[in-house]
């Protein structure tokens, strides 16, 4: 079905390689915290209280304003239950709601089919990187892969164009083909031809375009002022897909994660500037996640794969604050020395698939799960 300027628009910003939750928001007050941080924890003279108990990263300041507004939910203690702790197999799930199986569909092609079932506009999903996003992956459905700067996608000479889209699905069978039942030569045949198709009508944002906001000079920055010229073009787009990192932290952590959360956090208040500037800021709202966090005690320099994690959601129609318990730092209460998930991460996605997409969530998520409070 065709779009309207005022449809809600989803943004996904994906975290990947497993975002340190302690060091994100940081229970500052809590000696347990000090006491498994030697080496990494920020101390308190530089963190951003956002009150009594938590506190932002430091280099986070940008979310912070948007925390003061009261237009971000903070979501405690996201993930599910016997966390892998594998990169690849915790992104799997959350992309596809399988936890227990390997999933065929990702969530977010499953709400596009919905949404144009007749496949009537091949850009109802953008995705902005340099991969075709599992949790955008539907057989039938087609993705706008966006691989580069806008600007240039649509105008390379046409042989060209067509190796660009077709190295991006390669890479996504590459990096599937191992896995039984995913569909990924089926998804290939019947999606490639139809995502090629997206630069002609994705090539007339960049010149419809034009703004007094200066983007940072980040790969993060990039490809959230190409959402933005795609969402401000009115073309019928509804998702949009990003990811930055790696958040993987194992080493060196101060100041690496800093650095990745500068550029997320200074990219989001450019973004969201320039679409209010618009009057185009309404309808969007931002999921930022990552597929898992990271060990409660640090090594010595970084941080190790772990099991719960922090999940955000901004935007004008939300509803800031705390949702969900943030996962107990005592030593009992760990799952292997990790903190133990408090909050499915399939709730977040029931609550923005039923309030804000108005989709049933069921038939997306696999089953019901509670919905949270965190839109307007």
């Amino acid at each position: 079905m065709a779009a309207t300027q005022k449809d809600p628009v989803l943004v996904v910003v994906q975290l990947s390689g497993g975002n340190d939750y302690l060091n994100t928001v940081i229970p500052y007050n809590n000696p347990l915290y000090r006491d498994n941080r030697p080496a990494v924890g920020i101390p308190d003279a530089q963190v951003l209280p956002i009150d009594k108990n938590y506190a932002f990263h430091p280099a986070m300041a940008p979310l912070k304003k948007v925390w003061d507004e009261g237009k971000l939910a903070i979501l405690h203690g996201t993930g599910y239950t016997n966390s892998p702790r594998s990169h690849f197999r915790s992104m799997d799930i959350w992309h596809t709601c399988e936890p227990d199986k390997v999933g065929t569909e990702g969530w977010l092609g499953r709400v596009a089919r919905e949404y144009d079932p007749n496949k009537e506009n091949v850009i109802t999903v953008v995705s902005f990187g340099p991969s075709l996003f599992r949790a955008l992956a539907v057989p039938g459905v087609p993705v706008a892969c966006v691989a580069g700067p806008l600007e240039k996608y649509g105008f390379l000479p046409s042989v060209q164009e067509r190796e660009l889209r077709l190295k991006v699905l390669d890479r996504f069978a590459r990096m599937y083909a191992p896995v039984a039942g995913s569909g990924v030569m089926e998804y290939l045949g019947t999606t490639g031809l139809d995502s090629l198709k997206g630069a002609d009508v994705l090539k007339v944002a960049p010149q419809r375009y034009a703004s007094t906001v200066k983007y940072p000079e980040t790969p993060i920055a990039r490809k959230l002022r190409g959402i933005a010229q795609v969402h401000l073009a009115d073309l019928g787009s509804r998702i949009f897909y990003c990811d930055h990192g790696s958040f993987d932290t194992h080493a060196g952590q101060n100041p690496g994660h800093g650095g990745l959360w500068s550029a997320v956090t200074e990219g989001l208040d450019a973004f969201m500037t320039d679409l209010r500037q618009h009057d185009h800021a309404d309808n969007v709202l931002v999921l930022m996640f990552s597929e898992f966090g990271r060990r409660v005690h640090d090594n010595g320099s970084g941080t190790d794969h772990g099991a719960a994690g922090p999940a955000f959601v901004l935007g004008e129609k939300v509803k800031g604050g705390h949702y969900g318990d943030y996962p107990s730092l005592k030593a009992e209460h760990l799952v292997q020395g990790d903190l133990n998930p408090s909050m499915d991460f399939r709730s977040i996605y029931s609550t923005i698939l039923e309030k804000w997409l108005k989709v049933s969530s069921k038939p997306i998520v696999g089953r019901a799960f509670e919905q949270l409070a965190f839109l307007n």
